[in-house]
């Protein structure tokens, strides 16, 4: 243990402020778990050792570190915030007790009733949230999860395939959208045997010995390309090979029909230059030595992954024809690749530890998932979020070089709405790389893709089935609301409209009734007068006589004038107060 803690207070960037705070919190956290024991049997402060030690190795400063040494104190021990604001600050604290709340989070992903499907949803939002107010609780977290993966073996059985299954679902996606690939693919790979136990022996036994051959490959050709790029006058700071992680790799077969052969990068060469410029002249001495394969040149320098991922790939017919992808990159970008948003961390010049913000680009995605969370419904469940926010992702641009990061599977139509609610609902076609597609066109790294825009906004219901990301879907759903709404309103104006005249006829009709309104021949408002000879009222039996001028003379049936009437001008009548 002290081993640890020496190599954490050797580090020669710490100033001896520094390694004064990490020694006192660590003699406070050691105190507090004393006679504590994990389940390995293993004293307790062996885990919040280890976990400041995997931070201290990324360039964590001092701050994160000590945080990192009393994370687990308020939950598991007698200290109290109040001791730890007193004695070491708060912002130590406030680090504390974010990872604390972390603590207590419990994914359940397997057919979630409406109470665990909330449950996953607050504990989510709990996470993001905390990460939006300071990314270092998120990096205590993925350390702590990172120890608690290599002492998995000594939880029963039940919680070693839930806290797999949380990791490979949860923590290693976050890593890859924070850029942290290093420890994304060793997450996925300690997982991995545990959610997946046949999948995981299947490669084992069909690929490791391929592993093996291709390093041992690599291992012979990569003094011949470095010796060919010193020739050109370019200076190699280093040149390794790279094992693809399992789960990665099981991942890429499965999508080349279960064929390792298929997949070129199972070891590749890495090679580090100075400079981007170098890296681009490197490209060229290898080009020029070895032809590339068609269409596996990837330029991620220019165009940078929206995690902030920047590199030179190419696939070429290496020594004897094999090929073999070659990675090409700065220090500062290998930096980043293996720890994404842990390289912001810096180093000023008087040695003193400054915390420098990660780019906006980078960070992004965790104020949309925020706000995406808020929106959410409970019974939505975890799969879109999982969808929109941990898959695979892939990359496009815009004509202008803008770029959109959308899960893998998305289409034109994510895209546009990616860009904008307006351009989504005014979408008429789109184009890929300067050629026409179908709208559920499959988008792929790199796709240049441009929209073509319509007139009049009108989404079409079919788009529902071929979207991908919740966005998208949401954003056309409100866009029928509104129309539905906007034809309920037209209609129930006209509705309204339609009422008041037939209350206004009914109630002119009802009056006239009341007077004592007679139905003639079946009808109601034939012009007709009451015959002076007779009188009739409201209630006695009546006939009508068809005057020549003056419309229906209404008469008692026992009128004698009536009598002397011919048939053909007699007309049936009634009283009614029913409305017509």
């Amino acid at each position: 243990m002290l081993n640890l803690l020496e190599k954490i207070l050797d580090n020669p960037n710490f100033n001896e402020t520094d390694k004064a705070l990490i020694q006192r919190t660590y003699n406070a956290a050691e105190l507090a778990h004393r006679d504590q024991k994990r389940l390995s049997g293993e004293d307790y402060i062996t885990h919040p050792l280890n976990t400041a030690y995997f931070l201290s190795e990324l360039g964590l400063d001092a701050t994160t570190i000590a945080a990192c040494l009393l994370h687990d104190t308020l939950e598991d021990t007698s200290i109290k915030p109040d001791y730890i604001k007193q004695e070491f600050g708060q912002e130590i604290l406030f680090l504390v007790e974010g990872v604390t709340k972390l603590g207590k989070i419990e994914y359940s992903p397997n057919q979630p009733n409406k109470k665990t499907a909330l449950e996953n949803i607050n504990s989510l939002k709990k996470m993001f949230f905390a990460m939006a107010e300071d990314i270092r609780v998120i990096l205590i977290k993925l350390a702590d999860r990172y120890h608690n993966m290599e002492t998995l073996k000594s939880q029963p059985k039940e919680a070693q395939k839930r806290i797999a299954l949380e990791t490979l679902e949860i923590y290693a996606p976050i890593a890859a959208r924070l850029g942290m690939g290093r420890i994304k693919g060793q997450l996925e790979d300690m997982a991995f045997p545990y959610v997946y136990p046949e999948e995981y022996t299947w490669l084992i036994k069909n690929v490791l010995d391929k592993y093996t051959d291709r390093k041992e490959y690599i291992e012979k050709t990569g003094p011949l390309i470095k010796r060919r790029l010193n020739d050109a006058g370019i200076k190699v700071i280093d040149l390794h090979s790279r094992a693809k992680y399992h789960y990665s790799l099981y991942q890429k077969i499965k999508r080349h029909d279960m064929d390792p052969e298929k997949v070129f990068d199972l070891v590749a060469i890495r090679i580090i230059v100075p400079d981007i410029k170098s890296c681009y002249e490197a490209l060229g001495i290898i080009h020029k030595h070895y032809k590339p394969f068609p269409g596996l040149i990837k330029d991620y320098i220019a165009l940078p992954k929206p995690n902030g991922y920047q590199s030179l790939h190419t696939t070429i017919f290496c020594e004897r024809s094999r090929i073999v992808e070659v990675q090409i990159r700065t220090p500062d970008m290998h930096d980043h690749a293996e720890n994404g948003i842990a390289a912001h961390w810096a180093y000023s010049e008087g040695g003193k530890k400054k915390v420098f913000k990660a780019e906006m680009k980078e960070t992004k995605w965790i104020a949309q998932l925020n706000q995406f969370l808020q929106e959410m419904k409970p019974q939505e469940g975890i799969e879109k979020v999982k969808i929109d926010f941990f898959k695979n992702r892939i990359f496009a641009f815009t004509p202008k070089g803008d770029v959109k990061d959308l899960p893998e599977g998305s289409n034109p139509i994510d895209f546009a709405y990616a860009i904008h609610t307006d351009l989504g609902h005014t979408l008429k076609g789109a184009k890929v790389n300067g050629k026409i597609v179908q709208l559920n066109y499959n988008l792929h790294n790199g796709d240049v893709v441009e929209i073509i825009k319509g007139k009049i906004p009108k989404p079409s219901s079919d788009w529902l089935r071929m979207v991908k990301t919740t966005e998208a879907k949401k954003k056309i759903k409100a866009w029928f609301t509104a129309e539905e709404n906007k034809l309920k309103e037209s209609q129930g104006i006209e509705e309204k409209v339609r009422e008041k005249k037939i209350q206004k006829k009914t109630r002119v009709i009802v009056e006239v009734v009341k007077k004592g309104t007679p139905v003639i021949q079946g009808q109601t408002g034939l012009m007709y007068k009451i015959a002076k000879c007779c009188n009739p009222k409201l209630g006695d039996k009546i006939k009508g006589y068809m005057t020549v001028n003056q419309g229906v003379s209404i008469h008692l049936t026992s009128c004698s004038n009536l009598k002397k009437a011919t048939g053909k001008r007699l007309l049936s009548a009634s009283w009614s107060l029913r409305s017509k």
